[in-house]
């Protein structure tokens, strides 16, 4: 199973890059765990400064921006 980690304090900026996390996950049909990560000893052990980020399969993929759905969808198409 995928592993998808959000990595962020929370802000507006985390939630709407869950959201489309959650959209993307949905749309591909794909098994995947979605875990958020609000600690900010753990973010930084991934080297992230800035939030928002999205982790997959302990890969970071993007930081300091919200990507877009379609980026999201091709992130989880790479780790398949």
């Amino acid at each position: 199973m995928m592993n998808i980690k959000i990595l962020g304090t929370g802000c507006a900026n985390c939630k709407k890059l869950t959201g489309l996390v959650e959209e993307a996950v949905k749309e591909l049909n794909a098994d995947v765990e979605i875990q958020k990560v609000e600690d900010i000893q753990k973010i930084m052990e991934y080297g992230v400064m800035r939030t928002p980020a999205i982790v997959i399969n302990e890969k970071v993929k993007a930081f300091g921006r919200i990507p877009s759905k379609e980026e999201i969808k091709e992130y989880i198409k790479e780790e398949v």
